[in-house]
């Protein structure tokens, strides 16, 4: 296994082993972790499923000599390759989207196909092949959207409660997970700063206000793997995790990197550039609507759905329930933030101060 697709997360719940699982956005971040993950928890098989032809051949020759990890060309948007590929899988794991907010205002047809008709198709190929299990990862901006791709995540939320709903008692369990930042993915803040940093500046900043729910790649895959198998049905699962300033964030990188790149700190300037539209100063992951039907874990906040059929009804007695009562909303501009110390330990933590990362190198003069 190469060095990259390896991942320190927790180890994945039993229900794997011996399982056949289908990850979808299979050369994602996200999906990527997950492959790992999967195979070193004992999966019978472990297909990927990805529409990018560069990065699934090179994640093929990672694994050529892993039996148990098949590779797809695929894209969901294809009801029939969809089908086919989910036909012998007992567990899907959807990571495929659209993800950039302003791709997906400048293209919401695209996000559209995606981000809804592509989740409707897991539903349809998972009711046809008689899959257990299907778990949605979402966003943070499916809270209260202030954009199309946050609209086209809920609905995507929306789809999976509504396919729950419908299952009859042995039919497939549908869940959707909900991610903050997940600091280190391609596109996230993280190797942009980097990257700016290795050039000398400026480092770009929206807004000094915008605060940010950050979490670790392990801290997804594990999100991801162990509300699998909590799941009754419906729900949209919330990982508990710490807020931060992204102005702290600027600054914490730049002290920390500046050097490493042969730059003093002090002459890398921090340039504030304005929030882009539908872009929020704060991050929404539990509404006002949804605390009334939450309830509390040790590491999670679970939304259970808001209607279920008479075959499955809502559940309420979880493993580590630690309250069945959530009294406000999950919003980062009111929790309290890292300390500019406390969130460069976080990172060390995570390994995302290395100076040595591809994105860094590839902009160096």
């Amino acid at each position: 296994m190469a060095a990259s697709d390896r991942t320190g997360a927790a180890p994945a719940p039993a229900g794997f082993r011996d399982a056949t699982v289908l990850v979808t956005g299979a050369c994602g971040t996200v999906g990527r972790a997950l492959f790992a993950a999967l195979l070193a928890a004992g999966a019978r098989e472990v297909l990927g499923l990805d529409n990018n032809e560069s990065e699934l051949f090179f994640m093929g020759e990672a694994y050529r000599h892993e039996p148990r990890a098949r590779l797809f060309l695929g894209d969901v948007r294809d009801r029939d390759t969809l089908r086919d590929r989910t036909r012998g899988v007992e567990i899907v794991l959807h990571t495929a989207a659209l993800k950039h907010v302003m791709l997906c205002e400048m293209s919401p047809p695209d996000a559209v196909a995606t981000n809804i008709r592509g989740v409707q198709n897991v539903i349809d190929a998972a009711y046809e092949c008689g899959v257990a299990r299907v778990m949605l990862t979402s966003s943070d901006k499916a809270v209260n959207p202030t954009s199309v791709m946050g609209t086209s995540k809920l609905m995507g939320e929306r789809l999976m409660t509504a396919a729950n709903a419908r299952a009859r008692e042995k039919g497939p369990i549908f869940a959707s997970t909900r991610f903050g930042n997940v600091l280190g993915s391609r596109g996230s803040v993280v190797p942009i700063f980097r990257r700016q940093i290795a050039r000398g500046g400026p480092v770009t900043l929206t807004d000094p206000r915008m605060t940010r729910f950050i979490m670790t790649l392990d801290d997804a895959v594990r999100l991801v793997l162990e509300s699998t198998f909590l799941a009754r049905g419906g729900e949209a699962f919330v990982t508990k995790m710490p807020a931060i300033r992204i102005e702290d964030l600027a600054h914490v990188m730049i002290e920390a990197l500046a050097p490493a790149f042969g730059r003093r700190p002090s002459d890398i300037e921090v340039q504030t550039i304005g929030a882009k539209p539908g872009e929020k100063l704060y991050e929404e992951l539990l509404s006002s609507e949804e605390v009334r039907r939450s309830v509390e874990l040790a590491r999670y906040f679970v939304v259970r759905p808001a209607f279920a059929s008479a075959d499955r009804p809502i559940a309420s007695d979880y493993p580590g329930l630690v309250s069945r009562r959530v009294d406000r909303p999950y919003v980062s501009a009111d929790e309290p933030v890292l300390s500019r110390a406390e969130l460069r330990a976080y990172l060390e933590r995570g390994g995302l101060l290395d100076p040595a990362a591809d994105d860094a190198k590839e902009t160096m003069p």
